[in-house]
């Protein structure tokens, strides 16, 4: 089996269980609309849901994932990746630190979310297989946001880090194109949910900003 890599532009989906209970949307359902629009990576977030049904959603979510050649990440959840059979796993400040979760899961894709030069300085002595940087909007999808860092902290980690950077919060179709010009990958949440329970609007909104994300026009 070939080892997947991550990749270095295009749209990092975050399926949000707290958002989509709150908009009263089906988790899976929403997936497949997302997955249909071509995103290069879909993350599993369940901030607050017990591991037992957290790990459900990831073995209904992995199968769609891998037939669409799409890469599946568990978020803070190395144990549920590795069990689920996820590509990847991704880890914040506060979870396990990189080199511990990856005694739990070895040999899958590996990312950890960043808000300082030094976060990231001590992220990279890991060697992840990707690092997150942000926020660099104001986002809604969080209940404490780290403060807002902007672009110019994710250009210097473009310029300082050898693998991939994903760029998270409070990105939307109209801030995508600056996302890639500054040579990242965009991770999105909110920009991706429809107006109601119309999931072919959340195909085309992902599809859009796949296509931004990539530095091409939907």
């Amino acid at each position: 089996m070939t080892h997947p890599i991550f990749p270095t532009q295009g749209l990092y989906a975050l399926v949000d269980l707290t958002s989509l209970e709150r908009c009263g949307l089906d988790p899976i359902r929403f997936a497949g609309a997302v997955i249909a629009g071509g995103p290069a990576v879909v993350q599993l977030r369940a901030k607050g849901y017990g591991a037992r049904e957290t790990l459900a959603m990831l073995r209904r979510l992995v199968p769609l994932c891998r037939q669409a050649n799409v890469l599946c990440f568990a978020n803070d959840r190395p144990d549920l990746a590795a069990l689920s059979g996820c590509d990847g796993f991704h880890v914040g400040q506060e979870d396990l630190p990189l080199p511990e979760a990856r005694k739990i899961a070895p040999g899958l894709l590996a990312g950890v979310s960043t808000h300082s030069q030094a976060q990231i300085d001590e992220a990279l002595s890991w060697s992840p297989d990707y690092l997150a940087v942000g926020p660099v909007y104001p986002t809604a999808s969080k209940e404490n946001p780290d403060p807002v860092v902007g672009l110019d902290l994710v250009r210097w980690a473009v310029a300082q880090a050898p693998c991939p950077v994903v760029a998270i919060g409070g990105i939307d179709l109209a801030r995508a194109p600056e996302v890639a010009a500054a040579g990242a990958v965009g991770a999105v949440v909110g920009a991706l949910l429809p107006d109601g329970e119309d999931m072919a609007q959340a195909t085309e909104r992902t599809r859009s900003l796949s296509c931004a994300l990539r530095g091409n026009h939907p």
